[in-house]
């Protein structure tokens, strides 16, 4: 007997968005891939959001919509959502964003084709120019992509595509405001190749009220930032070669302590103050910040 479920299980969040919900949907609508389903789980919105996706929802069978009676937040959220999904992927797609007609062919195809991958994401700068996209890494040259070669790994939820099973296996996102999805990206292309897509599959949305705007107003996303990237490089796990490892965290270390300069040379100095605190970086350690930056390999553009 065939399986009656959707192959991708489409997973939209939202709070508060009645001001982009509609076109986020009508761009799943939109798509040339039709084996999905839509699940928008509503976080207790005290807006017109829940209005908006219920009048999708009585129009289009493939559209589920759930209204959490309490707030959750974001990642929780996304959990959820997640419960939900009968499909074999993943496919989260943020409330203000958009995704093209084309993009769950191109993401759905390369996953098909490549079985050994669990996760794929699509970055928004081209990672190598010399090779037709899909391009497959394996744990140790995604790592060694990501930290000393531009970042591989920074992609949001809108930009990602997972196996269910393994999703869930793993237990989803840990709930870490802000990060807890590049959390789950380290730690899943630490056991499983990655695919990544070519950029510009993903419509995303920059404004005001976002997660992560509000995350860099108080620096906490660069905590937390450095905090992952330490303890995964950190764990027995970690893919790189020993001395790449090394090298790896050393100059996340001085990067940090760059940040914590420039903090106290714009006279913030209670902001330093709270970052120093949470690196456990030493004085000597943050002088080291005064290297020539053509000293240590880059990490951020």
């Amino acid at each position: 007997m065939a399986n009656s479920y959707p192959l991708v299980s489409i997973l939209m969040t939202a709070y508060n968005r009645e001001q982009y919900i509609a076109e986020a949907i009508e761009s799943v609508l939109a798509s040339a891939y039709t084996n999905f389903e839509l699940i928008i789980v509503d976080d207790a919105s005290s807006d017109k959001t829940v209005a908006i996706a219920g009048n999708f929802a009585a129009r289009d069978e493939r559209i589920h919509l759930y209204v959490n009676e309490h707030n959750l937040g974001d990642y929780p959220n996304r959990n959820k959502a997640a419960s939900y999904a009968k499909g074999e992927y993943l496919k989260y797609l943020d409330s203000d964003d958009k995704i093209y007609p084309y993009t769950l062919n191109i993401m759905v195809d390369a996953m098909e084709n490549n079985p050994e991958a669990v996760l794929g994401l699509c970055y928004f700068r081209i990672q190598d120019d010399t090779k037709a996209f899909p391009i497959m890494f394996s744990p140790q040259e995604a790592y060694n992509h990501h930290f000393f070669k531009g970042g591989l790994l920074f992609t949001g939820p809108s930009g990602a595509i997972i196996h269910r099973e393994y999703f869930m296996t793993t237990g989803g996102f840990s709930g870490k405001r802000y990060v807890s999805d590049y959390e789950l990206w380290l730690k899943i292309v630490q056991q499983t190749p990655v695919l990544i897509f070519q950029p510009a599959l993903i419509w995303w949305r920059r404004h005001a009220g976002q997660e992560f705007n509000l995350g860099h107003l108080n620096e906490e996303y660069v905590m937390l930032n450095y905090e992952l990237n330490k303890a995964y490089l950190e764990t027995p796990d970690c893919p790189l070669k020993e001395k790449d490892r090394r090298v790896a965290i050393r100059n996340y270390r001085n990067l940090f302590a760059r940040k914590i300069i420039k903090k106290m040379a714009y006279a913030h100095f209670k902001d330093a103050l709270i970052m120093k605190k949470y690196s456990g970086m030493g004085i000597s350690d943050i002088l080291k910040g005064f290297i020539p930056i053509n000293k240590i390999k880059k990490l951020f553009t």
